[in-house]
């Protein structure tokens, strides 16, 4: 299957497969492509991986190319429903005080997400960004809590390849993906004509990266500046030749926008 794929193996380590995705390391079913950090286990998945495909179009591939249905592994189960925090409106002095006074984020640009719920608190004072999809409907949210622990995570069920947090520029320049909610809000805080979106953690390439490619505006990779971000951002830009990098001059675009504030 992997030499129907175009790839080759390795000369010094049969284990080794190179790729169009990157050197995969296979063993038995399971694989791992350590250019991006990714793995998975099964036909199906390997098919997904090498080619870029969906889970029914890498079915397709299967069955065009095999007729045994044994090489097929089993469905994946279910996603879960996305389950988003319910808004407690009385907690919004924490998560304002926290993203204001802690995070030094600007109220003017806090407020209008307020105001359109993109932005807003829930039961345990945590603050929630929705990440938006097509026709601006909630596919997941982002969670950062706001107290002693400043823990970050995403509502149960969250699909982070549906869509993401974001923040239009009105006079668009530019698009920059950053790591979270926060670094979104932050770097276009410092760059007002920039369009800033969430990747929801330092992932090379989300699915819905290709409707921004293409367009008449250049877009950047805004990761973290550490050793994980810059890997990542190695990995998208080797997948995607046309985005460029844009480091932080910190370690993230909160921790410059707070060393100016």
């Amino acid at each position: 299957m992997l030499r129907l794929s175009g790839a080759q193996p390795d000369r010094s380590d049969p284990h080794k497969w190179h790729t169009p995705q990157g050197v995969l390391s296979v063993r038995g079913a399971k694989f791992i492509n350590w250019n991006l950090g990714q793995g998975g286990g099964g036909a199906i998945d390997l098919v997904m991986h090498v080619h870029r495909l969906g889970f029914g179009q890498a079915l397709e591939w299967l069955e065009e190319h095999f007729t045994a249905p044994a090489i097929l592994s089993p469905a994946p189960p279910p996603r879960p429903t996305l389950a988003l925090p319910v808004p407690v409106p009385e907690n919004l002095v924490q998560v304002r005080r926290y993203l204001h006074e802690e995070r030094r984020l600007p109220s003017t640009l806090l407020e209008p997400l307020i105001q359109s719920g993109s932005l807003y608190a829930d039961a345990r004072g945590n603050a929630v960004f929705l990440s938006r999809g097509r026709d601006d409907q909630p596919v997941g949210a982002e969670l950062r809590g706001t107290w002693t622990c400043s823990w970050r995570g995403m509502a149960p069920g969250s699909r982070k390849d549906l869509g993401c947090f974001a923040i239009p520029a009105t006079a668009l320049e530019a698009c920059v993906l950053c790591e979270s909610a926060i670094d979104v809000i932050s770097c276009h805080a410092l760059h007002p004509r920039y369009r800033c979106l969430s990747t929801a953690g330092a992932r090379p390439d989300p699915a819905w990266l290709n409707d921004l490619l293409g367009r008449a505006y250049p877009v950047y990779c805004g990761f973290d500046l550490d050793a994980t971000g810059e890997a990542m951002a190695g990995s998208m830009m080797a997948l995607h030749p046309s985005i460029h990098r844009l480091r932080p001059a910190a370690k993230d675009w909160n921790d410059v926008l707070r060393s100016r504030a």
